[in-house]
């Protein structure tokens, strides 16, 4: 106590000084009409610069619950196309009427969030690992897809982690077929770039054009049909000279993935077990 009142004692002209310019200051913004409007029309500035700073932060922190929302919305949109392009199939386009479009259900799927906290692209067989696990309803062979596209399969779990078979993994194998095409070939990516696979097994007689979109096919019980894959950015002959080999650039961009989607099918358990029967 006794060396504040020295500190103030030592300084106290400066304190009284600093007191007095405040008084000069409120006086002249107070009583005078154009400081007062410029002080305001600065101080409104300076404020409407601190809340446009302030709501930028916030934004920046809430984009990752926005992108998560947004993956959310594309899985179930590509769930519904799916639908609905076979369904106009099934009844051809002059038959379908729209209240029957409207009345098509989804096929049962669970989706369970996840975020990737280990990656790989460098290796001939890579895998990602999820920060969610067994506790969380994640099991071996599920589908994983993310905002773009499909990412790979579920391969092992424990409580609370998954690791996952990515696409860029040799012992990838995804059925997957060209949009507007019943033809469907098998994906797998063979090691260097990350950026391209190539789909295998097309028949000679399929049509198709560079550029076209390739998805799942939907002939398995790991991803329902029209899942993204990626887009058609080559093609040449197979070694046998019976079937098509298509350069795949893929729609996942695998050096950032972050949030993800694990896709299970009511029913899968209980069709894998018939099938190994």
């Amino acid at each position: 106590m006794q060396n504040l009142l020295n500190f103030l004692l030592k300084y106290n002209y400066w304190f009284l000084f600093l007191l007095l310019e405040i008084v000069s200051f409120v006086l002249l913004f107070r009583f005078n009409n154009y400081q007062q409007g410029v002080f305001f029309s600065s101080a409104n500035s300076v404020v409407g610069k601190m809340y446009d700073i302030s709501g930028s932060v916030i934004s920046y922190f809430h984009l990752k619950e926005v992108n998560s929302d947004l993956l959310d919305r594309n899985v179930w949109l590509e769930q519904r196309i799916a639908v609905l392009e076979k369904t106009l199939r099934d009844k051809g386009m002059d038959s379908v009427a729209l209240r029957s479009l409207l009345n098509v259900q989804l096929e049962d799927y669970r989706i369970y969030k996840a975020d990737v906290i280990k990656n790989s692209l460098n290796r001939v067989d890579n895998y990602i690992t999820l920060d969610k696990g067994k506790d969380a309803g994640i099991q071996p062979e599920m589908g994983v897809v993310d905002a773009n596209g499909v990412v790979g399969i579920v391969y092992k779990t424990s409580a609370h982690y998954a690791t996952v078979i990515s696409l860029l993994n040799s012992k990838s194998n995804i059925s997957c077929k060209i949009v507007g095409s019943d033809y469907f070939g098998y994906l797998k990516w063979e090691y260097g770039d990350s950026r391209y696979a190539y789909m295998r097994d097309l028949p000679r007689h399929a049509e198709f054009n560079i550029g076209d979109t390739v998805v799942t096919s939907g002939y398995s019980n790991v991803f329902p049909a029209g899942i993204t894959v990626g887009t058609v950015a080559d093609m040449s002959d197979s070694h046998d000279g019976l079937s098509y080999l298509l350069k795949i650039k893929l729609a996942t961009d695998f050096g950032k993935v972050s949030d993800v989607r694990v896709i299970a099918r009511v029913g899968q358990e209980e069709q894998k077990r018939l099938e190994q029967e």
